[in-house]
């Protein structure tokens, strides 16, 4: 858990934007918390069309929260840009149930690469998943037919 004073920055930043529209992110129905001074956090209350065959959430979708959560996190001192994955390792250490909260980390960034870290807490504060994860910054250029990204492509180069 976070010192009282990052618990403070949390409550100022409640509510606060992706910045971009993520039409998956969207679909899940992840709530960003906060998105401020290297740190993120994401509130995520899984569907039952989110669940496993043991019916708690999907490893997917924890993933999912986890590489958003720590992109999240990468982008949060420079947010016109954006970034991609290029690495993350995860470890699940217990089921994932009821309303879960994803905190990220910008441990350690260069020029163009941000090494960052994210759990995934449950309803009552125990962590059931956590992952490292390395994103490279790419610059976030216009979408559409008639922009230098037409095809949507980001290099990684």
């Amino acid at each position: 858990m976070w010192s009282p004073v990052v618990e403070a920055v949390v409550a100022q930043n409640f509510g606060m934007g992706f910045g971009v529209a993520i039409p998956f992110v969207e679909h899940l129905g992840f709530e960003l918390k906060l998105f401020d001074a290297g740190l993120s956090e994401i509130a995520y209350d899984p569907q039952p069309e989110h669940l496993n065959s043991f019916s708690v959430t999907h490893g997917g979708a924890l993933m999912t929260l986890l590489d958003v959560t720590m992109a999240v996190a990468a982008r949060s001192l420079q947010k016109d840009m954006g970034v991609v994955t290029i690495e993350m390792k995860t470890s699940f250490m217990q089921p994932a149930r009821g309303q879960l909260t994803g905190k990220g980390h910008l441990m350690h960034r260069t020029a163009t690469m941000a090494f960052t870290e994210g759990t995934v807490f449950d309803e009552a504060g125990r962590a059931c998943a956590h992952a490292t994860g390395t994103f490279k910054y790419v610059k976030r250029l216009p979408t559409g037919p008639k922009s230098a990204n037409a095809f949507n492509v980001i290099s990684t180069d």
